[in-house]
């Protein structure tokens, strides 16, 4: 056994007094440094942005997505997958590269991930091309084909009493609307439906996600408008049309991490934050969405260490975005009213550089949201018009990351460049590009690649990107005071939480 060493107190004490000072004097070197930075100033921010820098990372992001090949056959960042770790260590590891310049934290949560293996919906006698299976979507029973009539439901399908009586063993059509896909397919399975189909209320294809698991939630499929249009007929006319379904799927939760870096200088009392999502769609590798975003933030990040600031700067890369905003919910959802009045704004950035862009500001009104969201909305305005570029509103409907802030008092705003909206004409003129189109034709697609990117539009928004941290870095002067964590945001009512969790 070995003998105790017995120390003197005095020892003991003087040990302590020589660490506490040398903590005192690595913080009051920490505080020299960073004094000694220049302050932080847009134009000098701005020019650090170049295509070539952002490239190199998008490049380097496309690699990681390849991570997730060897379980879903394809590049992907999903979360819970292989390129999804390999993005936060990325992220992470890039952080912890700059010195102490940043207070660097993960924030744990478990989230629903899933995979789908197989699908195939085949209605009458054939298969229809939008038909796709919803995220989150169970398997068919036993992982096999499942065979039925189609029936067609009443309303939205959000009451039971839409579904009629020879639902049970049916394959159920239902309109898009009212209430979430999830409670669709719900509502379905408790009629006894073996499967289920939402088809689109509008142009285009459906894509979605069931959200959180339930028991009664039956194997789920999108479908166009124009696709289901052909049934719906057939159906109203009392004809027969024998379909049959097969999902093979895993649904399951699993460990997933917000990355949030703030400055260890500036007002540590009122802080600018911003965020984009780490994770793509399992459909593809997310190069545009959100690799833009998180890149943009990386970028920025990178190049604020040369600079000091007077205002706490925060980012934040959120995980699960594409499942329902999961990150940004449980990020919000963790803030006491104390931390939540220290984030004087919060800004959003998702999907900087679709190919067939257009420079969208989200409409964010005092009157419908947290007042200071217009004062954001007019500094994207200002910068564009500065810089010769057009610019149009988009809805605020809490589609993105923003949407957790702005129910809890927060205000936010943001810019993007289009998902699988139409290009009008009218925006051609403005934007250049082509009508008819969706801005980003990749879009939750395994095409959504680096080649995918208009690094033009990108480069423009990753210097709006470092304007804006740059402006609330130095001031908040004209910018409205947090009174308190009460909220007039409109987004309750909105027909999104997210960009596939739609109604």
């Amino acid at each position: 056994m070995k003998a105790l060493s017995i120390i003197p107190l005095t020892t003991l004490a003087a040990a302590s007094a020589l660490q506490q000072y040398l903590h005192e004097a690595s913080n009051s070197q920490a505080s020299l440094s960073s004094s000694s930075k220049p302050l932080v100033d847009s134009k000098a921010l701005q020019d650090h942005i170049t295509s070539d820098k952002l490239l190199k990372r998008a490049n380097k992001l496309f690699e990681i997505a390849q991570l997730g090949v060897e379980e879903y056959n394809h590049p992907t960042r999903v979360i819970g997958s292989d390129g999804h770790v390999g993005t936060l260590d990325y992220i992470y590891s890039t952080l912890a590269g700059l010195g102490d310049y940043y207070e660097v934290s993960n924030q744990s949560f478990e989230a629903v991930v899933g995979n789908i293996f197989e699908s195939r919906l085949v209605l009458g006698d054939g298969e229809p091309k939008s038909a796709t299976p919803m995220s989150l979507t169970p398997p068919t029973k036993n992982k096999d084909a499942v065979f039925g009539p189609l029936v067609l439901v009443a309303n939205e399908g959000c009451d039971a009493s839409d579904y009629p009586s020879n639902t049970t063993g049916s394959i159920a059509l239902i309109k898009r609307g009212v209430c979430a896909f999830g409670d669709k397919s719900a509502a379905a399975g408790k009629a006894g439906a073996i499967a289920a189909v939402v088809y689109n209320s509008e142009k285009g294809s459906l894509s979605g996600t069931l959200g959180e698991p339930s028991k009664y939630h039956v194997a789920t499929f999108g479908l166009s408008n124009e696709d289901a249009q052909e049934f719906i007929r057939k159906l109203q006319d009392g004809k027969l049309i024998p379909s049959s379904a097969y999902i093979d799927s895993i649904v399951h939760k699993a460990p997933t991490t917000n990355i949030i870096a703030q400055t260890k200088g500036g007002d540590q009392n009122n802080c600018v934050m911003l965020g984009g999502h780490s994770d793509s769609v399992a459909e593809g590798p997310g190069i545009n969405d959100d690799g833009s975003g998180s890149i943009s933030l990386l970028e920025v990040a990178t190049h604020l260490v040369n600079y000091s600031v007077q205002n706490c700067v925060r980012f934040a890369w959120w995980a699960g975005e594409e499942e329902g905003l999961l990150g940004s919910d449980y990020y919000v959802s963790q803030l006491s009213e104390k931390e939540n009045l220290k984030i004087r704004l919060f800004m959003d950035y998702d999907m900087m550089a679709s190919p067939n862009y257009a420079y969208q500001v989200y409409n964010a009104t005092n009157a419908l949201n947290p007042t200071g969201s217009e004062e954001l909305r007019d500094l994207y305005i200002d910068f564009y018009k500065s810089h010769n570029q057009n610019y149009t509103f988009i809805p605020f409907d809490g589609r993105s990351d923003y949407d957790a802030f702005i129910k809890n008092g927060i205000p936010g705003g943001g810019i993007a460049t289009g998902a699988e909206g139409i290009k009008t004409k009218d925006e051609v003129e403005m934007f250049g590009g082509s009508a008819g189109q969706w801005y980003d034709p990749c879009y939750h697609q395994l095409c959504d690649t680096v080649d995918n990117c208009n690094f033009d539009a990108w480069v423009i928004n990753t210097k709006l990107i470092a304007h804006s941290v740059a402006t609330y870095a130095v001031s908040f002067k004209g910018f409205p005071e947090r009174t308190g964590v009460s909220s007039n945001a409109q987004g309750e009512e909105s027909l999104y939480h997210g960009p596939k969790l739609v109604m």
